[in-house]
């Protein structure tokens, strides 16, 4: 597909999920993207976020609250050692 400039461009883009690191597909109607803002040590919300995707299977599993638990945990203590 291409847009009025003549640049190749994508109808689908792929994502992974955060959790299984599987291909979500385009027919994985249950799946999720949610974005976790970022808060400073006030409370406000900074303007960030983190964007974690959830495929159908971990939600259908009933897993889903506590993958995005791991994954925010693994995001706080990533962004503290930089």
């Amino acid at each position: 597909m291409q847009n009025e400039e003549g640049q190749n461009m994508d109808r689908y883009i792929l994502r992974k999920c955060s959790a299984t690191n599987w291909l979500i597909t385009s027919k994985d109607h249950a799946s999720v993207q949610i974005n976790v803002a970022h808060l400073d040590e006030r409370g406000v919300y900074t303007g960030q976020f983190s964007t974690f995707a959830l495929c159908g299977f971990i939600r259908a599993q009933r897993d889903a609250d506590n993958a995005l638990d791991c994954l925010w945990q693994k995001k706080k203590v990533e962004s503290r050692q930089q």
